[in-house]
């Protein structure tokens, strides 16, 4: 069972009011707090890309990994970074260019067939930050996958039974933001054994604003 909406609300209203105006557009952050789960255990921990109602303030950054026909409709779709066979195989071996790229953009897309050699050359950098690319088939809808990605969070433990991913933004209707707060719960509460049981607390707060929690 979700939460209420109205307690959602309620929480975002809140952190909003008593989060102190700074010269920038704050995100709003959704932190849940988990019990009885132990992510040490490789079978307790939890890594999902969630696509939210949506887009949740600042725009995902994509880079799309390709060739020839995909390549050219990524770089048409405004893809913040395309890289093709050959500038991914120039890569190789270069630990400070593939830190770069990995701190650089939020997500990755690659063409199937390319990902064995995504896996050779990126997979040491990217995966242990969760990033290794949505694999698509050469015939796909490029420019679609990409919209999905602009509205995709990463959520993920760390070795902590805490997720935390980011929900919206301060200037975002109160009511937008609540519909993605909801998405994020729902599909916690599927992986979780026992559903919210496994869900102690459930916070809101903008990025520099203090921690709200949401009435359960």
């Amino acid at each position: 069972m979700p939460l209420e909406t109205k307690n959602i609300l309620e929480a975002i209203k809140e952190a909003k009011d008593k989060s102190k105006k700074r010269k920038f557009t704050q995100s709003i952050e959704l932190i849940i707090n988990l019990r009885d789960v132990n992510p040490k255990k490789p079978q307790e921990k939890i890594q999902e890309l969630i696509e939210l109602p949506h887009p949740p303030g600042k725009e995902n950054r994509i880079c799309v990994i390709a060739s020839g026909e995909m390549a050219l409709k990524a770089k048409r779709a405004k893809a913040d970074l395309v890289i093709e066979k050959g500038e991914l195989g120039a890569m190789m071996g270069d630990k400070e260019k593939q830190k770069e790229l990995a701190k650089s953009y939020d997500f990755f897309i690659a063409e199937a067939p390319l990902m064995p050699l995504v896996g050779k050359i990126l997979g040491a950098t990217l995966g242990p930050k969760g990033k290794m690319p949505t694999h698509v088939p050469p015939t796909a809808k490029i420019a679609a996958h990409m919209k999905r990605h602009r509205k995709m969070v990463l959520l993920r433990t760390r070795g902590q039974p805490v997720l935390q991913c980011r929900v919206g933004a301060e200037n975002m209707s109160d009511e937008k933001i609540a519909e993605n707060v909801q998405a994020v719960i729902g599909r916690v509460e599927a992986k979780l054994k026992r559903g919210l049981k496994n869900i102690s607390s459930v916070s809101l707060k903008t990025t520099m604003g203090p921690s709200i929690k949401i009435r359960m």
